[in-house]
């Protein structure tokens, strides 16, 4: 059980960056996960009075305030247009309307949770995270942080000229994923693959279009007679993307790290990590 002594709805960032420096305190932001924790807490930081609850879009980018909530990401015309579907996908899954309805995108980012479909979500496109002291950085080196007393003000995701694609399994349907899996093509060639739930925390995966051709390259140098025949019979189910599906979901099954947990063994997570890349692959080379 958690036990909050004082409550403070704050007034400015620099009021909630002042009282976050004191250990004992916590910002709250929705209210989800945190409430769920024991311990005391000396001062709640309600930050929810700042205005940072709008989604702006531009023509270069998205703004995305902190405290903007998961049924705000869902429902967002401009990012589902932008992002194919996938960013409604990414969310839609997550509890019930009620819990996305208070869940904030900075609760989720901030929090670095290892079963974050959002996470996994913004990973896998270009974007950034802005912090009220230490300003910006990239959500990758963010995402590898731990703690801090900083205010997460906003996220900032770049538009770049890319197709989107999003994928997680799950026991039962509103339950934590097993594996999540966000996939984005650019205009380049070049694929990103963001896997999360592993069960740690949604880890980056960087293919150019150079490293997508050596790939294919080597695996062809490898095969024997044998390999080939076998091979063709593969390509029929994967005859839109030729060897390139299985040549990625390969070379990042061999790279990501998974661990076991009550939903699923390290193994089963290397699997769905291979079956994952594949599918998005697939899709993604049609768009």
């Amino acid at each position: 059980m958690m036990t909050i002594r004082e409550y403070k709805r704050v007034e400015s960032l620099e009021e909630a960056w002042e009282l976050n420096q004191k250990k004992a305190n916590r910002v709250i932001g929705g209210m989800i996960w945190l409430k769920m924790s024991r311990g005391n807490v000396g001062t709640a930081i309600d930050i929810s009075g700042l205005g940072l609850d709008q989604i702006e879009e531009t023509e270069d980018a998205f703004e995305i305030g902190a405290m903007v909530t998961l049924r705000q990401l869902e429902e967002h015309p401009g990012l589902a247009a932008y992002t194919d579907g996938a960013m409604r996908e990414s969310v839609r899954h997550i509890v019930g309307v009620q819990l996305r309805n208070l869940a904030t995108v900075g609760g989720s980012i901030y929090g670095r949770f290892g079963f974050s479909d959002v996470l996994t979500m913004f990973l896998a496109m270009d974007t950034e995270v802005e912090l009220y002291k230490a300003g910006r950085m990239p959500l990758v080196e963010f995402a590898k942080q731990i703690g801090g007393r900083d205010i997460l003000v906003k996220l900032i995701v770049h538009k770049d000229k890319a197709v989107y694609h999003y994928q997680s399994v799950r026991n039962t349907q509103t339950d934590f994923p097993v594996l999540t899996c966000a996939a984005a093509k650019r205009a380049d060639g070049a694929y990103r693959f963001s896997i999360g739930a592993r069960p740690g925390r949604a880890v980056l995966f960087e293919a150019s279009a150079e490293t997508i051709q050596a790939l294919i390259e080597e695996k062809q140098k490898a095969e024997t007679k044998a390999d080939a025949d076998a091979d063709i019979r593969e390509n029929q189910d994967k005859a839109q993307t030729g060897k390139k599906a299985a040549c990625l979901a390969k070379w990042i099954r061999d790279q990501v790290q998974t661990s076991s947990n009550m939903r699923g063994s390290a193994e089963y997570r290397k699997h769905l990590t291979g079956v994952l890349i594949k599918r998005a692959v697939r899709v993604l080379e049609e768009c």
